[in-house]
């Protein structure tokens, strides 16, 4: 066998070598240099994926990455404070325009917890399935498409948690239709889905006023839709009702 493949390699090679002992001098050492510097580049990607270094990578497109800038706490000399970051300027009013309109922008009316909604919105059927909409975007990871505290981040945080892959704790999303949930008053909703709680996290940033309060209408929906009055619905009388004595039987 080993025979064999010396006489393969033999007859491919005899005739490259014939060929390259007939070229010129100049060529044999060019093809040599280029041969050598051809390994540069392999031997430098070697290198840096298998040596450390405390210097930045090689960074050619920016996009911005790298620049000046202060951070916050930081100190700036052209300030006559010294200070980076600046104070409100006073008389200062925010681009949305709350100017006292703390019921619509902060669920706030006199002081306390706004138990309607502001005038700026009309909910109807629109604005409740707007607010479905945003909930089922921004709330139902946590709190669950029916507002249980049982949606996939929870069940994925579960299964970390009991695996010990991320900790050993986990704190549920709340219940939206806990008894002390579902007491809350409209405005106090509002400002635990701008601002957050404990350990969920503000959207005040991510999700506009309006919509806002679209969720606050929607969450009001499903606790209602758990402990709903047959009455509220026009025409209840005439539906057929089950028997609570004899489940499964119309009366």
């Amino acid at each position: 066998m080993t025979n064999l493949i010396k006489q393969i390699l033999d007859d491919l090679l005899s005739p490259l070598l014939a060929d390259f002992k007939e070229c010129p001098i100049w060529i044999k050492w060019a093809a040599i240099v280029l041969t050598c510097a051809a390994t540069i580049p392999l031997s430098l990607i070697f290198r840096a994926r298998t040596t450390y270094s405390e210097k930045p990578r090689i960074h050619f497109i920016q996009n911005m990455d790298n620049q000046p800038k202060y951070v916050s706490q930081e100190a700036n000399a052209l300030f006559l404070d010294g200070r980076v970051m600046r104070p409100m300027v006073e008389g200062t009013v925010s681009q949305s325009q709350m100017t006292g309109d703390t019921h619509t922008f902060m669920g706030l009316v006199d002081g306390a917890w706004a138990d309607t909604y502001p005038a700026s919105v009309t909910v109807n059927k629109d604005f409740v399935l707007r607010g479905q909409g945003r909930f089922n975007i921004y709330c139902s990871p946590c709190h669950g498409k029916g507002g249980f505290g049982d949606g996939v981040v929870h069940h994925r945080a579960q299964r970390l948690v009991e695996t010990g892959v991320n900790g050993t704790t986990w704190v549920a999303p709340k219940n939206l239709h806990e008894e002390a949930v579902a007491e809350q008053p409209k405005g106090q909703v509002f400002n635990t889905i701008t601002n957050g709680i404990r350990t969920m996290g503000a959207y005040g940033s991510q999700i506009t006023v309006e919509d806002r309060w679209a969720i606050v209408a929607y969450i009001e929906a499903l606790q209602i839709s758990q402990n709903a009055d047959p009455t509220d619905v026009e025409g209840s009388d005439t539906l057929p009702r089950v028997d609570a004595s004899n489940e499964g039987s119309n009366k």
